[in-house]
């Protein structure tokens, strides 16, 4: 697709200085873009590939807008300015309506007539597929599942019964929807499973990655808000619940009964212990651990950063000293 640098300014909200009539065609990093291409700067640690940039144009703040060698698109966020170009020009390639000849599906089952199903699916009794679904090969949807208007599942996902997604979902391959969670009870020195009688409850606009697993309830539904954005390999258990429009980095891990709120942004690696609740707002740093309910907005770490060998050591060293310097300080002040 080719679109004109007017054109595009209009369509991000940008203000453009001179080549209205350019063409744009393609997107690229201030390194490699070439001619055609329009690039973006939206961390300061790239700045200093401005000047150098081949690129035709480039999305950038105002004060980045000074520096730049090429036209400019100057936009208050150039990130999300450059998401929208990509979506512009790269437009989803959407798959034809219609059920491919090897997909197995239930008689009762309701599938809209612009929905496109592939091959090897599996559609269970019961299940309510929207308009304009699109359903990749080898998916496996389960009893009484249902799936609104303009979702995707791409490739291999699976949704176990009962489940509901919401409108304009993506459901990256390996994704998994509704296993049962991890409820066993002791009994004399054996475990015993709980039955998981709970679904998982999607919203609109959420998109899940690859491999990411969201466990059914044991008795309640496991909830996800509208708008949430979940990475890769992310745990989420039974009964969980996250609020609108959070975001979750990959590896990180959930456990049961766990409240998050709106707006939040969990960093990847981080695990959260169960039973806890989450404020709106929050914002949990790289590999951390939460073991305490987050009552107030905020950022919050725990994880520690990377460092040399030896400094690590040390600090370990002293930290194995630290009781007996505390035993000894106590000791003095008495």
């Amino acid at each position: 697709m080719a679109i004109t640098l007017a054109e595009l300014a209009e369509h991000v909200g940008a203000k453009l200085s001179g080549g209205h009539d350019t063409t744009i065609t393609g997107v690229a990093t201030l390194q490699s873009a070439g001619s055609g291409d329009i690039s973006f700067l939206a961390n300061s640690q790239y700045r200093k590939y401005l000047a150098d940039t081949k690129a035709t144009a480039v999305l950038l703040s105002e004060q980045d807008s000074e520096h730049c060698p090429v036209h400019a698109l100057v936009c208050r966020n150039p990130y999300l300015a450059y998401a929208q170009t990509a979506a512009l020009l790269y437009p989803e390639v959407s798959g034809s309506s219609g059920c491919h000849d090897t997909a197995v599906i239930a008689d009762d089952s309701v599938v809209d007539k612009t929905a496109s199903i592939g091959a090897h699916c599996v559609i269970e009794s019961g299940v309510t597929i929207g308009a304009n679904v699109t359903i990749g090969a080898g998916c496996v949807i389960g009893r009484d599942v249902t799936i609104s208007a303009n979702s995707q599942l791409k490739p291999n996902v699976t949704i176990y019964h009962g489940a509901k997604l919401g409108q304009r979902c993506i459901m990256h391959s390996g994704v998994v929807i509704g296993a049962d969670g991890f409820g066993i009870a002791p009994a004399e020195g054996a475990w015993i499973k709980v039955p998981q009688i709970g679904s998982v409850v999607i919203g609109d606009d959420v998109e899940i990655g690859a491999n990411t697993t969201i466990d059914r309830g044991a008795l309640e539904n496991t909830v996800i808000g509208n708008g949430v954005k979940l990475d890769n390999q992310i745990q989420i258990a039974h009964n969980v619940r996250i609020g609108d429009h959070t975001v979750i980095a990959a590896c990180a891990g959930i456990s049961g009964s766990v409240t998050i709120g709106r707006h939040c942004m969990i960093a990847g690696g981080v695990g959260v212990a169960g039973h806890l609740e989450i404020a709106d707002g929050v914002t949990v740093t790289g590999m951390s651990m939460v073991t305490k309910s987050i009552r107030e907005a905020g950022v919050y770490s725990s994880g520690w950063g990377a460092q040399s060998q030896a400094s690590w050591h040390r600090q370990v060293a002293a930290l194995r000293r630290l009781p007996k310097f505390m035993q000894k300080f106590r000791l003095d002040k008495s």
